[in-house]
């Protein structure tokens, strides 16, 4: 399945959030961040601007590309730079998490 034809619900939370060990952070807040995806994925937002479905391993990618930390940082640099491409992501940053200090 490629991006192009995968449809938006194959964003499992759960996968994501264990996808996101790779960099770190709590588990509250891997999963904040993993919600925060799926609400992209079910507003549809990402797939109207980028032609692509939101998927784990796409998020997982970007992140990747992120300078550095934790997957709250990480996930907000990646909403920064589709605010700037496509505008109206902000809505989507984490602000807060469980056990954050």
């Amino acid at each position: 399945m490629t991006d192009d034809t995968a449809s938006d619900d194959a964003l499992d939370p759960a996968a994501l959030a264990d996808a996101l060990a790779r960099f770190g952070g709590t588990e509250p807040e891997r999963r904040t961040v993993a919600r925060q995806a799926a609400d992209l994925a079910a507003a549809g937002r990402y797939r109207r601007d980028s032609g692509r479905a939101l998927t784990v391993e796409l998020v997982v990618d970007e992140l990747a590309d992120a300078p550095d930390g934790s997957p709250a940082d990480r996930w907000n640099w990646w909403m920064g730079v589709l605010s700037l491409a496509y505008a109206g992501y902000e809505g989507f940053a984490v602000r807060r998490y469980p056990d954050a200090e």
